[in-house]
């Protein structure tokens, strides 16, 4: 029974997305952000429990992989479809939308990236390209903002121009030949594990001013940061 319990971890995920799938489709933002939220927990834990328990199998990496495909490639598609037909003024309900169905791109890279990442060894200490919950992050983000009109920024959101190149940019770094970092903690010590502990800080903070506007925020920066410090290695 031990063996399985990441296994069972992963497959919440996996519900939580369709779960939040449902819920974008009938335009229930908040109660999709929450099924999110908690598939983004079990993604995190499942691997965690794995290493605690060690009980790492190939079984439990690729079932991770099929699950985050949904709740981390679907549902971001699902989003940015939903937000591309009302920024067109169209009534999802019954038909399909062919000027939104671009928004699905973000599924098609995230599931090429999660296949490449299976088949990639470098990515044992960053990632290689924009993972998949911190894209589903931002576009969550984008997702709140325009249901709350935080800040105002609504109409900005609802601009078809600005969804399209949200969406080409974000498939883009999904696959993109750029080191990441990653936020799996090396132990609880600060040594090591500086940006990490930074980013925990500053999104707090974010989250305090900002309210839903920073989750779009924080992506922001992580992306900023990790292809600024990829270059500054690089060169």
């Amino acid at each position: 029974m031990r063996k399985h319990l990441p296994n069972i971890i992963t497959l919440i995920n996996l519900f939580c997305g369709c779960c939040a799938l449902v819920s974008v489709l009938n335009e229930n933002f908040t109660i999709a952000f929450i099924f999110l939220f908690i598939a983004g927990i079990a993604d995190y834990g499942d691997g965690l429990l794995a290493r605690i328990l060690k009980v790492n199998s190939p079984l439990g990496k690729e079932l991770d992989s099929l699950a985050d495909i949904v709740s981390f490639g679907v549902v971001p598609g699902a989003i940015l479809y939903t937000l591309l037909a009302k920024s067109w003024g169209a009534d999802t309900n019954g038909q399909l939308i062919w000027a939104a169905l671009p928004g699905f791109s973000i599924s098609l890279f995230a599931c090429l990236r999660l296949a490449k990442f299976n088949l990639d060894t470098r990515q044992s200490e960053n990632f290689i390209g924009l993972n998949t919950p911190a894209a589903t992050i931002f576009v969550a983000g984008l997702m709140l903002v325009y249901q709350n009109d935080t800040a105002g920024l609504r109409s900005l959101i609802a601009q078809p121009w600005l969804l399209y190149s949200v969406t080409a940019l974000l498939s883009f770094l999904l696959i993109a030949e750029i080191s990441m970092i990653s936020f799996k903690f090396k132990g609880l010590q600060w040594k090591g594990n500086e940006p990490r502990f930074v980013f925990m800080i500053l999104s707090v903070v974010l989250l305090v001013l900002f309210k839903e506007l920073a989750f779009m925020l924080l992506i922001s920066i992580y992306i900023l940061y990790s292809v600024t410090q990829h270059f500054l290695i690089k060169n």
